[in-house]
Parts: structure tokens; C-alpha cells; sequence
């Protein structure tokens, strides 16, 4: 039996949805209560990135993506939720760097959203020009764990890096 294409897609569309749930660092920083060196940017762009997506995919955008609205809907939710919990539990100077990134983030939805609603008047266009957007800000996105790395050969440490989330991240690209 040979599946076509789009059945194809759709498996690896909802493996990449299951694996984007991966496994949180936000149950560490609740018990200890310390968001330690856990850096904040891989969440932010994640959030970047689930938003970015989330706008793609709607039916304004790209119509029948109900995979892609559906799993960025469910990650903006995590992503939201772990940096709430940041927040909570972390210092005051680096609370005010997380929330001065996400209304950098917020400002620059809004000028995305407006400017494709306002300038671009098919789905087709809207739907190229997401694509090209989203292609920039996607390697960018997936280029966020370098900043883990960073911290994890000045510390010569891997704590900060959890190898299932590594892994995780990792098998979603590949989706």
C-alpha cells in the first residue's frame, strides 16, 4: 500500500505536534523556586515563532492549516504559561529584560499582522510573503539554543541544557 502525500504529511504534521509539547524546564524552576541560569530567550522566540505560525496559518493567510493553528495554538499557550512562571521566580533586573522582549515581540506581531492585512490583499501573496518572513525569523528561531550553549562551555556544564528537551526540540525540526 503506498500513502500519498498529504497522508504523509499529516502523520509527520502530528508527530511534529506531539514532540513540540517536549519537556518543560518550567518544573524545575517551580521546585526549586529559582529560575537559576536558565535563560528565557529559547521561550521567547519559541513564542516568536508560534505566533508567527499561528498567524500563517490562519485562513486569511493559508487556508486549510488547521494542523499548524491548532499545535501553535497549544504552544503559545505553554509558552505563555512558562514565562509567567519565569517571571515569578526570577530576579527583578531580568524580569524587566523578559518583559521589555516580549512587548518588543508584541510591537512587532502587530506591525507584521497589520502590514500583510493592510498591503496584501490575496492569500496567495500573504501566504508567499509569511513564508519568506517566516524562513528569516525561523533560523533565527531554531539558532536560540546557541544561547544555552553559551552558558553551557562557560560553566563546562550541561544542567541548563536537558538533554530530552534538546532532543525534543531537535526531532521537531526534523517534523
Amino acid at each position: 500500500m503506498i500513502m500519498n502525500q498529504s497522508i504523509i504529511g499529516n502523520i509527520i504534521g502530528i508527530i511534529g505536534n506531539v514532540i513540540s509539547c517536549g519537556l518543560p524546564t518550567y518544573i524545575q524552576i517551580i521546585k526549586s523556586k529559582d529560575v537559576k541560569k536558565f535563560s528565557p530567550i529559547p521561550y521567547l522566540t519559541t513564542l516568536l515563532n508560534c505566533l508567527l505560525w499561528f498567524f500563517y496559518g490562519l485562513p486569511i493567510v493559508h487556508p486549510k492549516s488547521l494542523l499548524v493553528i491548532t499545535i501553535n495554538g497549544i504552544g503559545i499557550a505553554f509558552k505563555v504559561f512558562y514565562l509567567i512562571v519565569f517571571l515569578i521566580y526570577a530576579a527583578r533586573q531580568v524580569r524587566l529584560k523578559v518583559m521589555k522582549l516580549l512587548a518588543l515581540e508584541t510591537v512587532f506581531m502587530i506591525v507584521v499582522v497589520t502590514s500583510v492585512l493592510l498591503l496584501i490583499h490575496t492569500t496567495t501573496k500573504r501566504f508567499l510573503v509569511m513564508g519568506i518572513l517566516y524562513i528569516i525569523f525561523g533560523t533565527c528561531i531554531y539558532a536560540s539554543p546557541h544561547v544555552v550553549m553559551k552558558l553551557v562551555i562557560q560553566t563546562k556544564s550541561v544542567e541548563f541544557m536537558p538533554f530530552t528537551l534538546s532532543l525534543a526540540s531537535f526531532l521537531n525540526g526534523v517534523c
